[in-house]
């Protein structure tokens, strides 16, 4: 097939630019430095069980398989679980909540000799790709040495449905050769459809049977005692441009004593963010600091990561980041999940149905700009009444939309049961 060559053609005239890329992100973020031998098939063991191996791209992705893959610990103890990531961050965060349980590793690049490594060394009998992770290479070796693959959770925006559309024959071949397909709402699921997916079940949304951990509540309760009794906004997982127009909004905000907790989703912009805070001349102090905040403290940068669920149960109030600006947004069940007011902006595609949804629920607001931003947190922060409203109405959405893990472990159980 022509586009087959094309498509590996391309691989390997990027070849230099994957060795490039692995080092100029590593100036920031050292992580891209290491176990580079991973990213092209190459590793230090085999396994002595079974394996069945999931796939989180980074962060986001593997928080939310976080049940999943704790079910089917539960479920399948005589196999070892195997999680791979793409990023740095995202190995991180799977060591954090599955490192003493699961077999950690980078997935390598989409060449077909690294993709033969990693499948002849770890020969999984099932593979879990979390979300919107279609590799083609990876799934014609799968579906070659008869390893079924579930691409769970999936989703598809109209953006990226787009995307895949400019190489259709490619992408139709791949989602034919998957063996299901759990989509996390019927939109996602006609969008794959439209694509080429077949066997695709509407399972829900796995980010919303995520548990928080009583670790991160206290840690929440810490935090708020380092704050004192000061009304808290949190601007959560805010991206690059987003931080200033946060910072505009809180300017015009006359809440007394209000402190803006501001998380960035990179950690690798946490310096930036600093520099930006000294540029405007706002007292600020670092969640990495130790002590009460000062007095005169106006931001408190939250310059750590996995802990997002500590900074919602710390505040009065959560401002959705990647929303204020064309990034898609992010997730907002955790805050809801923690019983949290919301706020975000006009763009939230990549999480559309929840969002939505939120809405519907009396659980957020949209505003669609940063005066708008500023209005909307100043009404509520001094109407508590709404607030509390809104807090039971984010626990009662959160709770109405869990079940996605028992269906999607009852299709890893058919998948896993010979015919």
């Amino acid at each position: 097939m022509i586009w087959r060559f094309g498509y590996r053609l391309l691989l390997w005239l990027l070849f230099p630019w994957a060795l490039i890329h692995l080092w100029w992100r590593g100036r920031r973020q050292p992580g891209y430095r290491e176990h580079i031998a991973e990213r092209f098939g190459w590793y230090h063991r085999a396994p002595e069980r079974p394996v069945i191996w999931l796939h989180a791209v980074s962060v986001g992705e593997t928080r939310a398989a976080e049940p999943l893959v704790r079910a089917l610990a539960a479920a399948y103890p005589g196999h070892e679980l195997l999680l791979t990531q793409m990023t740095p961050t995202g190995r991180e965060t799977a060591q954090q909540l599955f490192g003493g349980t699961a077999t950690i590793a980078y997935l390598p690049y989409d060449y077909p000799a690294a993709v033969a490594r990693f499948l002849t060394r770890f020969r999984p009998c099932l593979g879990i790709l979390m979300e919107t992770e279609i590799w083609f290479n990876l799934v014609e070796d799968c579906a070659r040495r008869g390893i079924p693959l579930l691409l769970a959770n999936a989703r598809m925006s109209e953006k990226s449905a787009r995307g895949y559309d400019l190489v259709a024959p490619l992408t139709r071949v791949a989602l034919r050769r998957l063996a299901a397909v759990s989509a996390q709402t019927r939109e996602d699921a006609g969008r794959l459809e439209q694509l080429g997916a077949q066997a695709v079940e509407v399972t829900g949304n796995l980010k919303f049977d995520v548990v928080v951990e009583p670790l991160l509540l206290a840690l929440g309760a810490a935090f708020r005692q380092r704050i004192g009794g000061r009304p808290v906004l949190l601007a959560a997982s805010t991206r690059e441009g987003e931080e200033a127009l946060v910072l505009d909004a809180y300017s015009r905000m006359a809440i007394e004593g209000l402190l803006l907790l501001l998380v960035p989703r990179h950690p690798q912009r946490f310096g930036e963010v600093a520099a930006l805070l000294q540029k405007r001349k706002l007292a600020y102090a670092r969640r990495s600091d130790e002590g009460i905040l000062p007095q005169d403290c106006r931001v408190l940068l939250g310059d750590s990561m996995g802990e997002m669920a500590a900074y919602y149960a710390a505040c009065d109030l959560a401002f959705i980041g990647g929303s204020l600006l064309p990034y898609g947004g992010q997730n907002l069940i955790e805050a809801c999940a923690v019983g949290r007011p919301l706020l975000f902006g006009p763009h939230m595609y990549n999480f559309a149905e929840a969002s939505s949804l939120a809405l519907a629920a009396g659980a957020a607001l949209e505003v669609v700009d940063a005066a708008a931003l500023a209005e909307r947190a100043e009404q509520l922060l001094a109407d508590h009444a709404a607030l509390a409203r809104m807090a039971q109405a984010a626990l009662a959405f959160s709770r109405a939309h869990q079940g996605a893990t028992a269906r999607n472990l009852a299709i890893c159980e058919r998948l896993l049961t010979p015919a």
